[in-house]
């Protein structure tokens, strides 16, 4: 298991929602706020370039402040960030890692 499916479980303490959100957050039983969060993320990892006013407006619509934004796309940033230096250097995941040391 990866530390990012980790770090997931950790945070819900709710390993059935995060097996559901692994599967398909679509139809994982989220609340509106968490699920537009999760759109908003996947449009602005996907497609960047397609974010518009109103991919910000919904989140606002689902109850968050302009500062809650800010930092769900600073976290989406840095994920995106970190995973192509890690991918870019040849990083293993640590799921390799371990099967190799087996």
């Amino acid at each position: 298991m990866t530390h990012h499916r980790r770090g997931l479980r950790r945070l819900l303490r709710d390993d059935t929602l995060a097996e559901a959100i692994e599967r398909d957050f679509r139809s994982a039983p989220l609340d509106g706020r968490r699920h537009a969060i999760l759109e908003y993320v996947a449009k602005l990892t996907k497609v960047p370039a397609q974010m518009v006013k109103q991919d910000a407006d919904a989140l606002r619509a689902a109850g968050l402040s302009d500062r809650d934004i800010l930092e769900v796309v600073e976290v989406a940033g840095y994920y995106a960030y970190v995973n192509r230096i890690a991918d870019g250097l040849g990083v293993l995941l640590e799921e390799e890692h371990e099967s190799s040391e087996e």
